[in-house]
């Protein structure tokens, strides 16, 4: 009995030690590219002799270009901010509507929107342009954020349904039977049991569209509207004969850290919402 408990033991301790040193190595290789970044945005130079100025001036050549950084993480911040509630107030009113009422056609709408992710998104950009022309909203930060919102719609619908789905009736039962409304409920109660899902949604729409690049390029023509990939293509074509590997890492660095600083801050609510949304259904 008790070498039948020792050998237990011994599997574990060594199945403990298997995952964790599997998990340290994918851990370094995920992070070396990071670490990679940051060292070179302070001690890259040019590439054209090697000689050029290190430190912090790699980062001042950067915010010196164009119309400067502030304004491409301005646009950038817009577009994000404008998708992420723009997928959000779209997904959870359907996602709560397909998850709790019955009307004809529901399934047909479901899939419809899913079948979105079917199609190349490439494809549909230059009808989008003309779209987006004849209504004004060419060379504009909020049409550049719908088509976005668009894109992000089949994803955001799947998880809100599911998340919806998830929750108990009998809450939505009891809010109504104190006289809530269908809307008071879905405000005071239901969103509450979604939220990490709302999480899930928003980050995935961040994400999304603060790194979009091919939407951005196609949709927008004036160079003070620019998000922050597109100037950093702009300012690696701008040197002609030679490429700024040292400022192009400090844009990449000051790129990455909105996005590790929102997961950071969020990723406990980012793994409850796969769980209670992606894997239901």
């Amino acid at each position: 009995m008790s070498q039948h408990v020792g050998s237990m033991r011994l599997r574990r301790r060594a199945t403990g030690a298997g995952f964790y040193s599997t998990s340290s190595v994918l851990a370094v290789l995920f992070l070396a590219p990071l670490v990679w970044s940051l060292v070179s945005s302070f001690t890259g130079d040019r590439a054209s002799d090697g000689h050029g100025p290190v430190g912090v001036a790699n980062y001042q050549r950067l915010f010196a270009y164009g119309e400067g950084v502030a304004t491409y993480l301005l646009n950038s911040a817009v577009v994000s901010t404008i998708t992420v509630a723009g997928t959000l107030f779209v997904t959870v009113l359907a996602g709560y509507a397909l998850a709790r009422f019955q009307f004809p056609g529901k399934n047909i709408l479901f899939m419809a929107t899913l079948a979105i992710l079917m199609i190349p998104h490439p494809t549909i950009l230059v009808p989008l342009y003309t779209l987006l022309k004849a209504i004004g909203l060419q060379n504009n930060l909020v049409g550049v954020a719908l088509v976005l919102i668009m894109f992000q719609l089949p994803f955001g619908l799947f998880m809100m349904r599911n998340a919806f789905e998830s929750v108990p009736r009998e809450f939505e039962e009891a809010a109504l039977l104190d006289g809530l409304s269908n809307f008071g409920s879905l405000r005071r109660v239901l969103l509450r049991a979604v939220t990490p899902a709302m999480v899930t949604v928003g980050m995935f729409s961040f994400l999304a569209s603060w790194n979009e690049f091919l939407a951005p390029l196609i949709f927008l023509s004036d160079s003070s509207k620019f998000t922050l990939p597109i100037a950093l293509v702009a300012f690696r074509s701008s040197n002609f004969d030679s490429v700024d590997f040292g400022a192009l890492q400090a844009g990449i660095v000051i790129s990455a850290i909105p996005c590790l600083i929102i997961f950071t801050l969020l990723q406990r609510h980012y793994v409850r919402g796969f769980a209670s949304g992606a894997l239901r259904g």
